[in-house]
């Protein structure tokens, strides 16, 4: 039997009512399981402004600007309770987060990172481009080939409690390159970060290619997706993050 997941499409969203937003529906699943019930499957699809996220495992000094020259940029900094280093999001970035209760895939957080990787790899693929795995690296990389080293297209960080997930990924389309400049990527310091318009010479079709995405993803964890409009996404989400669990 397939299992259901509410795909809500969100929008433009800062980080830090995003994640607000995470933290509550993740309660709210985890409080579910505990009261013996069987939580929906929910993935948040957003964008961001400038951000900057830092993970449990990251350094402070991966972040080579000063609040002012964040300021100038219209950016801003949030530690994060996810794993991983530090990452950037904004504007030409599609960002998944899904909330899944992995008891009812597989509980396995490295079968889990490693079928969202092999989902972009496929919606790559799609477009003719290579992505792949890069050893004792997360994430999905480009390369090496005649246009130099591997270069990170699509990041991960996750966090998961009692079996449910949130974070997730964050596939550049056609983000602001530039903003990499400000960090080391993922604390990698000798691999750089490219997109998906940069590698192809062209710009990238932003829902074409999460309807590609949605639709591998869908395959590869078996799963029926429930499709909603924005506004309605919005709304149910709400609902959700605001409704008491009853023991």
């Amino acid at each position: 039997m397939l299992q259901p997941v509410h795909v809500l499409p969100l929008g433009r969203v800062p980080y830090a009512e995003a994640w607000a937003l995470q933290k509550a529906l993740h309660g709210r699943m985890v409080a579910e399981k505990r009261a013996g019930g069987i939580p929906d499957h929910l993935l948040l699809l957003v964008e961001h402004p400038h951000v900057y996220t830092l993970g449990q495992n990251g350094r402070r000094e991966h972040l080579l600007r000063s609040e002012a020259d964040l300021a100038a940029m219209q950016a801003t900094f949030v530690p994060v309770d996810r794993g991983g280093d530090i990452t950037y999001h904004g504007p030409g970035q599609m960002v998944g987060y899904p909330l899944f209760d992995l008891d009812r895939f597989r509980p396995d957080l490295h079968v889990y990172l490693r079928t969202l990787e092999d989902v972009v790899i496929q919606t790559l693929a799609d477009d003719g481009l290579a992505g792949a795995r890069v050893p004792g690296r997360t994430g999905v990389w480009i390369g090496p080939d005649d246009r130099g080293a591997e270069r990170k297209v699509c990041a991960f960080g996750i966090r998961c409690a009692r079996w449910v997930t949130m974070h997730g990924w964050a596939l550049n389309l056609d983000p602001d390159l530039s903003y990499f400049d400000a960090i080391v990527p993922c604390g990698i310091e000798d691999r750089g970060v490219t997109s998906m318009a940069r590698e192809l010479g062209r710009p990238v079709d932003a829902d074409a290619t999460a309807e590609r995405l949605l639709a591998h993803l869908a395959h590869a964890f078996g799963a029926r997706l429930v499709r909603y409009t924005p506004d309605d996404a919005r709304a149910f989400a709400k609902a959700r993050a605001n409704a008491i669990v009853a023991a």
